[in-house]
């Protein structure tokens, strides 16, 4: 299936009912006249999806840009009568003050009058032209990295220029078996295709275990985006795709080295805060009924992220 756009940038991704969307409004767009305007941009996000996690709060973070970049946080549960992503102003969500919206489709319909498209998360605003600049989430993670690199001082390039073609091709494999491979395995419509989704998904975990036995991160010395891509699911995983999307040969904690990487990730200053497993988990038990009928939220899993991780020694 293609989305098509005024201005297409590409295609429906992954097999399954939530394939993860890699079109929208994007390179295309006026990124320089929205970046002149500094501290204009507003981001629309939610705190369920993995896309948004990694595009919105980590990079943000990372490099500063809380000054520059503002958040608003839909609820995690959709409108059930079919509106979609809403601002709601529950606990750990927000009222859109900016923009006076109450469900993120209006920014949609306001960049594209008439539009009947999918909405997705996370988007990037521009509050002068009211606009979406953009709402594809690996390619705002390079817009925060790149482009609004002039609107702070932090020393950290997410994509350096010598380890591109690594991390370009760390991400695809991790995208592909394990980051869409969740979803695929969760949504199959039978038992092949979820046996070929979650071989998938196993075969990537074993393959990360492998390459960060001797490593500490994914792609040289330093911490880049191909991190934050997996870090994110991973995060994810014990919690919720071991029961929900039925991918229980093993956890995450069952793997000596991802185990001590996810936490050695989540010590970093300031990522704990972006992880609210609360709503992680609600958003995915308490919206997939096709899945969980009862609609009963899981206790879920002790969880030590705080523990040490032991990998500072690593090259």
């Amino acid at each position: 299936m293609r989305v098509r756009f005024r201005k297409l940038i590409g295609t429906v991704v992954g097999v399954g009912r939530r394939s993860q969307r890699e079109s929208g409004w994007g390179s295309n767009q006026d990124r320089g006249g929205t970046l002149r305007r500094l501290g204009r941009g507003e981001r629309l996000a939610h705190l369920a999806q993995w896309q948004r996690h990694r595009a919105t709060l980590i990079v943000r973070h990372l490099k500063r840009l809380e000054d520059v970049i503002s958040v608003s946080v839909v609820d995690p549960i959709r409108d059930e009568q079919g509106a979609g992503w809403e601002f709601t102003g529950a606990p750990g969500t927000d009222i859109d003050d900016v923009n006076g919206f109450q469900f993120l489709a209006e920014a949609y319909r306001a960049t594209e009058p008439g539009y009947r498209g999918d909405i997705t998360v996370p988007v990037l605003w521009d509050r002068t032209t009211r606009r979406i600049v953009n709402n594809e989430s690996s390619e705002v993670i390079r817009m925060l990295n790149g482009e609004f690199a002039a609107f702070t001082d932090v020393d950290l390039d997410l994509y350096p220029a010598e380890h591109r073609a690594e991390i370009d091709e760390v991400n695809e494999r991790v995208y592909d078996g394990l980051n869409n491979a969740v979803y695929r395995a969760g949504f199959a419509g039978g038992q092949a295709a979820y046996d070929h989704a979650v071989g998938d998904v196993f075969a990537t975990l074993d393959w990360l275990e492998a390459r960060l036995t001797d490593r500490r991160y994914l792609v040289g010395s330093t911490m880049t985006e191909a991190d934050w891509r997996t870090f994110t699911t991973l995060v994810r995983f014990d919690p919720v795709y071991v029961t929900h999307f039925r991918c229980d040969r093993r956890r995450i904690v069952d793997y000596e080295a991802l185990s001590g990487y996810l936490r050695d990730l989540y010590a970093v200053p300031g990522i704990a805060a972006t992880v609210d497993f609360d709503q992680i988990r609600r958003h995915y038990f308490l919206t997939h009924p096709e899945l969980n009928p009862s609609g009963i939220l899981p206790i879920g899993p002790d969880l030590d992220l705080a523990a040490p991780h032991g990998r500072s020694s690593l090259p």
